[in-house]
């Protein structure tokens, strides 16, 4: 039976100690599409850690003497408080278990207006079919949640250059049509640039679908993906194991484009988060 204590997350992001659990994000208060990072201290050595965020499972890993997770704060988040839950089963066999709330910020986001064919907008039944088929698959790319910590240190741009991706959040009107917010950012660059991988992980998906054109999708492991969309050419083949940096293709135009671009896109544990945040430090190693 689980042990219960309820605290209450504090301004600078550290719970209330319960039984020697202590709890704080970094940063304290993300704002809505944002990663922030659960670090649990007093829990070394435990023979299992759990825990969720608005519901979403996080997965845990050691750093130093504390267990952290990356929390994916989805980009539709309702802002305001969402509680967090951790629990945890000592070597003893004894369960502790400690329930906050965090502050999730809202975060104003873009409006888009594009015009494009009506025949890609309206679609007749069969490629409808197909667009569920290939959603269905990237959500099973996407739930697939692999035990082992792929990544390492900090994520590197997907393509060269200094200039930010846009889009992410974006609310888009498509020929005068409301549809789904933007999930990624963008970065405009000619055919044939070259595409790398943002950190190490292993190929889950290569295709070819209708909306994202051809497409890569990379496992870092603990419910971490990250997507490159819209490629000219795919080097790499399913299950291959990429290093930070190593080449994967090329940007190109394919699918549903108004002209050449990289869609880089990231999800954790099933939240849709911006990309650019994996670009700045998360964790000291």
């Amino acid at each position: 039976m689980w042990l219960r204590v309820v605290v209450v997350l504090g301004m600078l992001g550290a719970a209330a100690p319960a039984w020697g659990l202590q709890v704080r994000f970094v940063p304290a208060a993300p704002a809505q599409g944002e990663v922030t990072v659960m670090f649990v201290s007093g829990a070394r050595g435990a023979r299992d850690i759990a825990g969720s965020l608005g519901g979403r499972a996080l997965s845990f890993f050691p750093h130093g003497e504390e267990s952290a997770a990356l929390v994916g704060i989805d980009l539709e988040t309702k802002p305001g408080r969402t509680g967090w839950r951790v629990a945890v089963v000592d070597v003893s066999g004894r369960a502790r278990e400690i329930t906050g709330a965090v502050t999730v910020k809202s975060r104003e986001f873009a409006v888009q207006r594009l015009t494009m064919p009506q025949s890609m907008v309206d679609l007749d039944p069969a490629t409808e079919a197909r667009v569920k088929r290939e959603g269905a698959q990237l959500r099973a790319v996407y739930e697939t949640l692999t035990p082992e910590r792929l990544w390492r240190g900090t994520f590197t741009r997907p393509v060269e250059g200094t200039a930010p991706g846009e889009g992410f959040g974006a609310r888009r009107i498509i020929n005068g049509q409301p549809r789904m917010p933007h999930s990624g950012v963008d970065y405009a660059a000619q055919v044939g640039t070259p595409v790398v991988a943002a950190n190490r992980g292993r190929v889950a998906l290569v295709g070819e679908f209708f909306f994202a054109g051809r497409l890569v999708v990379l496992d870092h492991g603990l419910g971490l993906h990250t997507m490159y969309f819209h490629l000219d050419r795919v080097d790499v083949a399913d299950g291959a194991l990429l290093e930070r940096g190593e080449p994967l293709g090329t940007v190109g135009a394919t699918g549903r484009v108004t002209g050449a671009h990289l869609h880089w896109g990231a999800e954790l544990r099933g939240a849709r988060v911006d990309p650019s945040a994996l670009l700045s430090p998360l964790l000291s190693d």
